[in-house]
This record gives C-alpha cells, sequence and structure tokens, in this order.
C-alpha cells in the first residue's frame, strides 16, 4: 500500500504491528507477522533509515514507531526531494546536450556527419551567426544565459535588432532573472520590446542558444567556454526537441515588465532555484554562474534561505526545504 511512497511490503507490515503493539521486540514480531528474525531486522533497519522508528523516551534500548499523520508526511517529503532531484538532473542533462554531440562528432575539422557542423573558435562562430542571421526570414529564438549585458555590445547589438524587426522577423528571447538588477540592460530590452521584440525570464537556463527559422540551431560545445567552439545542428529530430525545449522554458518564464511571482512559500523563482542548487550540494561560485549572479549575491541569498530553514548546513537546508515542500518540482 505504501510501496510508492518508497516502504517495501514486509517493512510497511512491521510499521503497522509496531503501531498497534509498541512493546514487542523482534521475536514476538516475527510470531505475530509469520517471518524470521532476519525479515524483522532488515525491515526495523529500512524504517530507520526512513525516520520512521525514533528511541523509546520510557523504555532504554526500545523503538518505537512515529505515529502515521507524522511518518506519512516524512516519507512524502522524502519523495519530494527525490522528485526534485531528479528534475535538476533532466535539467543538467539538457545543458549537457552541446557537449555530448560535440562529442560524438570528435569535433574534428572535417568530420563530416549529417546535421552537425562544427565552428572552431570565435571568429567561425561570429561568421557563421552573421550568415544565418543575414539570410533568417520568419523568427529567432534565444537562450541569453549570461546576466546583465555590457553596454558595448548592447550598442554592438541594436543595428542587428532593428534589421530583423524592420524585416518583419519575430524575435523571442529569454534571459536570466537577473538582468532584472542590471539598469542598462534593462533599459537595452525595454527598448527591443518597444520595436516588437519579445522578452522573458527565467531562474536558470539550461544553455545557450540560438534557433533560426526552426531550421538551424547553433549551442557551444562548452557551457565554461562559449567562444572555444559550437555547433550548427539542422538534423530534423533535434530541432524538434530544442524548439520544444525553447517552447517549454518560454511558457514559463516571465515578461519582462512583470512583477516577480512569489509562490505559496514566498519565494522568487531565482530564490527557489537556489534552494534547488544548494540541496544538490553547488557551490556559491556554481550557483552564481548558473543563475547569473555575482558569487557575493549568491552567498547573501543561500545564507538568507538558510536562516529562513533554520538549518545550520546545506544539506540540513535541502532536507528542510523538501520536507516544507520548497523542493516539489
Amino acid at each position: 500500500m505504501l510501496t510508492a511512497l518508497g516502504l517495501d511490503s514486509v517493512s510497511e507490515s512491521v510499521y503497522r504491528a509496531m503501531l498497534v503493539h509498541p512493546h514487542e521486540g523482534v521475536v514476538a514480531l516475527g510470531v505475530r507477522l509469520d517471518l524470521t528474525e532476519q525479515q524483522v531486522r532488515q525491515a526495523l533497519d529500512t524504517l530507520s533509515e526512513l525516520a520512521l522508528l525514533r528511541p523509546s523516551a520510557e523504555r532504554a534500548g526500545e523503538l518505537r514507531a512515529v505515529p502515521p499523520e507524522v511518518g506519512m508526511e516524512l516519507l512524502m517529503a522524502r519523495q519530494q526531494a527525490e522528485l526534485a532531484a531528479q528534475q535538476l538532473r533532466i535539467e543538467s542533462s539538457r545543458a549537457a546536450a552541446a557537449q555530448l554531440i560535440a562529442e560524438f562528432a570528435d569535433l574534428r575539422p572535417g568530420a563530416g556527419h549529417p546535421g552537425v557542423e562544427q565552428l572552431i573558435g570565435l571568429d567561425q562562430i561570429r561568421d557563421r551567426l552573421a550568415t544565418l542571421t543575414r539570410d533568417v526570414r520568419e523568427e529567432v529564438m534565444t537562450f541569453a544565459p549570461d546576466g546583465g549585458q555590457r553596454p558595448e555590445n548592447i550598442e554592438a547589438a541594436k543595428p542587428l535588432d532593428l534589421d530583423l524587426l524592420r524585416r518583419g522577423v519575430r524575435m523571442r528571447t529569454v534571459y536570466l532573472d537577473s538582468v532584472r538588477n542590471s539598469p542598462h540592460t534593462v533599459e537595452y530590452l525595454t527598448w527591443l520590446t518597444d520595436r516588437g521584440g519579445r522578452v522573458r525570464t527565467v531562474s536558470a537556463l539550461p544553455t545557450r542558444m540560438i534557433v533560426v527559422d526552426r531550421a538551424a540551431a547553433v549551442i557551444p560545445t562548452l557551457s565554461d567556454d562559449t567562444a572555444a567552439g559550437a555547433v550548427v545542428l539542422t538534423g530534423q529530430g533535434i530541432l524538434t526537441a530544442l524548439c520544444a525545449l525553447f517552447e517549454t522554458v518560454w511558457a514559463g518564464a516571465q515578461p519582462l515588465g512583470a512583477a516577480a511571482r512569489l509562490d505559496e512559500h514566498g519565494l522568487t523563482a531565482q530564490e527557489r532555484a537556489t534552494v534547488a542548487l544548494l540541496a544538490e550540494g553547488h557551490t556559491d561560485d556554481a550557483i552564481a554562474k548558473r543563475l547569473g549572479v555575482s558569487p557575493r549575491t549568491a552567498r547573501r541569498t543561500a545564507t538568507e534561505l538558510m536562516e529562513r530553514l533554520d538549518a545550520r548546513s546545506r544539506f540540513q537546508a535541502g532536507v528542510r526545504a523538501a520536507q516544507a515542500g520548497w523542493l516539489n518540482p
């Protein structure tokens, strides 16, 4: 009955028996349930690992089953934490997609693979992007995971943006929530939306990506060094997947002009992402890079969240966040 919560049938029967007969020992439980002593002890180990048993306050050396209302809450919190961890693993696998594709292609000049074009170095990347944007007819979809933009980069981008929008090209770009803390970036994005571009933000992005006319996608081969190389993907299967990924992220992203939304726990999307990364054991530097903020900001946010959870360590913060439902995907 409780297998969906990670409790096997033998352990469940022992737990139920201990609730009804709290003072029975291993032998008595075995007789009652028609189990061997070893089976009962294994069940007790499982129940202890799941925090469904605790030492008796009245009888030294005895274990007592926690009340069902407490035990079921613990099991559900554990399941929520596992689901959240699985969600993070899925997001991480998306971010690694470009690198895996590059490894498959072996990054050798002239290595021919249908639907995969290798670009080595920043010059090749810029030249190929210039060609793609020159030939675009309908739509450009972009993931921009850099955080705030430099003023010189903004000024260099404006003429190209104007050219595309004047030609009737639909431009949709997803930035990180952290750009909202950069006044000159917000000014640029407001300028862009006033001219027909569409901009939304999310707490974290899986990778840098540009999709042109749903016919070609450019993604870096290394997320840590986007200037080292990139691949241009034109295969129908991978493009369908990348376009679906963009639409999923876009649907859950927040329009630039909208106020920050809080969930039922009073957390912003960026705070939820920070909690999830803390639970995974990421450092402040890794969190900062993923969210496009400074290490100081990441450290301050993590400290504030740990204080709200009354946690003394990151591991404890992850456990308490799961129990509070903060990690529910």
